[in-house]
């Protein structure tokens, strides 16, 4: 039986570039070789692809911050029209773990579209509205699903009237946590304790971003859930992140520099109706927000109460040895090896039906 190319996506021109590349490596390890044979495709910084080598990606380890392409791996053309040859010929599937800007946002995932190749996740609309945190929670408060009270602020009123636009956002109770509206990984998001510490925050996410969240900081538990499917998506167990970081968060450094920032607790220690309603929650965000594949859904989880509010939805969440989303869906039953095949298998099956649908009327 002839296998399945698969190209296993993964750079960017995005700030998790570098965890890109180890998502990408487990991803590659987990592959069934029985099945699919890998290619890596890598894109850099400057928005270059390129055809790299499986022997790099099994060495892209540690601390990400020292992570790097080669210098000397050949260019790709960018796959804007389906091709007959090369990577992206006809029969291949693109697992992506392009994370961020440029990769999670649905600009990839319209040019494969384009190219008439499959790929692992959801379409350009389902990723751009994941990403976009803004959009979502307005999308997610209209079907009635609860989220933390919010701003979103502007870089060009920001820039005209900077004591104006903090005024705004410090109507919501300190502490406030601000975040860009387009990034993951928390990158550029800042808990901000008292007004005097505001402006400086919004200028860091600015940086990253031409939107900007302000949020309401909850006395909350971090609980997460994966979901798994196209047309009938299934949660899994959920996990809870404990934090024990410096910065009081479940920040880029308690994620991925910090070894003992934080640590997973699966399951997570939840009432049974409450874990329930998480699961059911994650479930209805995934159909509201045009989800494919998978997503990983965060929530908020307040201390005593245990009112339950949804954080944010990641659409092509990290895939790396640390990552919650293979670690709740082992926890429920299904290997990294069973999982990474089938997100395959839902990419192909996504990929056949929009191939049905009529392209001309005559």
């Amino acid at each position: 039986m002839s296998k399945t190319p698969v190209v296993i996506l993964f750079g960017g021109r995005s700030s998790e570039h570098e965890i890109s590349l180890l998502s990408a490596r487990n991803v590659l390890l987990a592959l069934d070789r029985e099945r699919y044979e890998p290619r890596a495709v890598s894109i850099d910084k400057q928005g270059r692809w390129r055809l790299e080598t499986e022997a790099f990606l099994l060495a892209a380890t540690g601390d990400p911050r020292t992570l790097r392409l080669p210098a000397d791996s050949p260019t790709l053309p960018v796959p804007v029209y389906p091709q007959t040859e090369g990577p992206f010929a006809p029969g291949t599937v693109v697992f992506s773990t392009l994370h961020g800007t440029f990769g999670e946002d649905g600009r990839v995932q319209g040019l494969l579209d384009m190219a008439n190749v499959a790929y692992v996740g959801s379409g350009a609309l389902g990723s751009a509205l994941g990403m976009d945190k803004d959009v979502a929670k307005r999308l997610l408060t209209q079907a009635e699903i609860p989220v933390v009270p919010w701003q979103t602020l502007h870089a060009p009123a920001f820039r005209a009237d900077p004591e104006g636009v903090a005024a705004r956002a410090a109507a919501l109770a300190y502490p406030l946590f601000v975040k860009p509206a387009n990034a993951g990984s928390s990158v550029g998001v800042t808990k901000v304790p008292a007004p005097h510490a505001l402006a400086a925050a919004l200028e860091r996410a600015f940086r990253y971003d031409t939107k900007v969240l302000v949020e309401a900081a909850v006395n909350a538990r971090e609980v997460e859930c994966a979901v798994l499917g196209n047309e009938a998506p299934e949660a899994s167990t959920l996990g809870e992140v404990v934090v024990t970081h410096k910065d009081g968060f479940y920040s880029y450094e308690a994620k991925y520099l910090d070894p003992s920032g934080a640590h997973l607790v699966i399951p997570a220690p939840l009432p049974d109706e409450v874990s329930a309603l998480i699961r059911d929650l994650s479930v209805r965000a995934f159909q509201v927000l045009e989800l494919s594949g998978l997503a990983r859904v965060d929530f908020f989880v307040e201390q005593g109460t245990l009112e339950v509010y949804l954080n944010e939805v990641n659409t092509l969440p990290g895939f790396t040895a640390i990552s919650m989303y293979p670690k709740m869906w082992e926890a429920s039953g299904l290997s990294q090896k069973a999982l990474v095949t089938r997100l395959i298998e839902l990419a192909r099956e996504r990929h056949a039906v929009r191939s049905r649908l009529e392209t001309s009327f005559v």
